[in-house]
């Protein structure tokens, strides 16, 4: 098996050869003067597993157009199978035709690595609409979730503290993580009126006085969503607002938008390499490669 990066995600593709025990080689990626892509793998991969780990950010767009030169170049050159390791899977969100016109990029995206990779493995993708990943990729796929991984890291870092959906999609997070560490959780109802207007109101209100408010998102894109939830928690006298987020894209001033709103604390998983990162998601990873190296 070897290992490789294509920008995005070094460190922790370097951590998972080196606790696997196996190849790291680093591709190549530049471009022409043109602008055309330049891609050269640096190592033999015939008959080789090839494992590509590579987060959808920074650079969406051509992250996925990396991943697909790199997955097709690899057969080319003998790879006996490519398997994606994408901690954060982006395109997710438009996941149906809200207007007239619109293109549904994450059946698109999928389509694109259904013929280019072996196996999709990635971290909490933003299933809403979709029952799995099924609903759209026709190859092998694992879905795996930092739930558990963001539930320890409470527990041993917050007390007093309860935790918040601040939107219907991401209580099931909320939830999950509240009835692990025996806290309690509720979720906010969300009034979108604009990609960047939003405005949120508590449903099954749960006492938040004094308490330690720690909201729980998968993306932490604009942070609009968890500002207007702070600003809600801040008003029913919250002692501290805190925020985890899966990933981390802040987009837009996102940092200082949630600050200016009241949060204390922003906290994520390095599924984006991101200052914010304190939560290492390599463990799950590395549980599911270790059955791909046998």
């Amino acid at each position: 098996m070897i290992i490789t990066s294509l920008g995005n995600s070094k460190d922790i593709a370097k951590k998972l050869a080196k606790k696997l025990k196996c190849k790291y080689s680093e591709t190549t990626v530049s471009s022409f003067p043109d602008g055309d892509l330049y891609l050269k793998f640096n190592t033999n991969l015939k008959k080789k597993k090839l494992v590509i780990v590579q987060s959808f950010q920074p650079h969406s767009d051509m992250s996925l157009f990396d991943i697909i030169f790199a997955a097709n170049t690899a057969k080319e050159l003998g790879a006996k199978k490519v398997i994606l390791v994408a901690p954060y899977l982006a395109y997710m969100r438009q996941d149906k035709r809200f207007n007239t016109g619109e293109c549904i990029s994450s059946r698109i995206m999928a389509k694109l690595l259904n013929e280019s990779v072996d196996k999709l493995i990635t971290i909490d993708p933003h299933i809403h609409r979709y029952k799995s990943l099924k609903d759209i990729f026709t190859i092998p796929t694992k879905m795996l979730t930092a739930n558990l991984l963001i539930a320890d890291y409470i527990q041993k870092k917050f007390k007093n503290e309860i935790i918040i959906g601040p939107d219907g999609e991401s209580y099931q997070w909320a939830e999950c993580i509240a009835k692990h560490i025996h806290v309690d959780a509720t979720v906010l109802k969300k009034t979108r009126f604009s990609s960047r207007h939003v405005h949120v109101k508590m449903i099954n209100p749960i006492p938040i006085k004094d308490k330690n408010v720690i909201i729980v998102d998968d993306i932490i894109s604009t942070g609009h969503t968890i500002a207007e939830a702070a600003k809600q928690a801040r008003k029913m006298g919250a002692k501290s607002v805190s925020a985890i987020g899966v990933h981390g894209l802040f987009v837009e001033n996102g940092m200082e938008k949630l600050k200016k709103a009241g949060v204390n604390k922003i906290i994520t998983t390095n599924c984006i390499e991101h200052p914010t990162n304190k939560i290492d998601i390599t463990p799950l990873l590395l549980a599911e490669l270790k059955k791909e190296k046998k």
